[in-house]
């Protein structure tokens, strides 16, 4: 009776510890999702603050482009305005601020094809220096992206592998929305359009 009692405190002591360590490797991944969702915003933000110094120094030279200059400024503004809750994403949530963000980068899609009917701008330090700043951003969002895919693939294959799905809906651990590209990243960009 004694050993029997003493072999089903061990079970429990074991499943206890089995679950347990099942738990805290889903929060660890949990956390790895916050993180690169926190180092995506991170690079979008550094592109935005950016935006500021590109919009004037390109002021300065193409006098005539403000329809272009404040679609800039308005896309910058709705993408530093939408931000993401780590605790509570949700595709929808995901989709308005890769939107804002998609806004953004066609804007200044459209600027910097503008920029190209000006020589004396495109040979103007202060402006390749931001456009050389501008392409380490677009290569740092690139990279935080690719980032965040990794850690929601690790986090949503652990949520959903027997026996961790047991633990994962038992504490109300979800599935991570992924990035996915805009209907408008599917397609090449039709130059004649940029340039009217």
């Amino acid at each position: 009776m004694k050993k029997g009692l003493i072999l089903i405190i061990a079970l429990v002591v074991v499943a206890i510890a089995w679950g347990v360590s099942i738990y805290n490797g889903l929060v660890s991944r949990q956390e790895g999702v916050e993180k690169a969702i926190g180092n995506v915003q991170t690079a979008f933000q550094k592109r935005a603050d950016l935006i500021p110094n590109l919009v004037a120094t390109v002021k300065n030279y193409a006098e005539y482009e403000a329809g272009t200059l404040t679609a800039v400024v308005e896309a910058r503004a709705k993408a530093t305005s939408v931000t993401l809750d780590p605790t509570n994403l949700t595709e929808e949530s995901l989709k308005t601020y890769m939107d804002a963000q998609n806004e953004l980068s066609g804007a200044l899609s459209r600027l910097l094809v503008t920029v190209e009917q000006y020589p004396d701008l495109k040979a103007n330090q202060n402006y390749l220096d931001l456009q050389s700043q501008l392409e380490g951003c677009e290569n740092g969002i690139a990279n935080a992206r690719r980032e965040w895919q990794e850690a929601v693939q690790t986090y949503n294959t652990a949520v959903r592998r027997f026996p961790a799905n047991i633990i994962a809906g038992m504490f109300g651990f979800e599935k991570a929305p992924y990035f996915e590209a805009s209907e408008a990243a599917q397609q090449a960009p039709d130059v004649k359009e940029l340039f009217n």
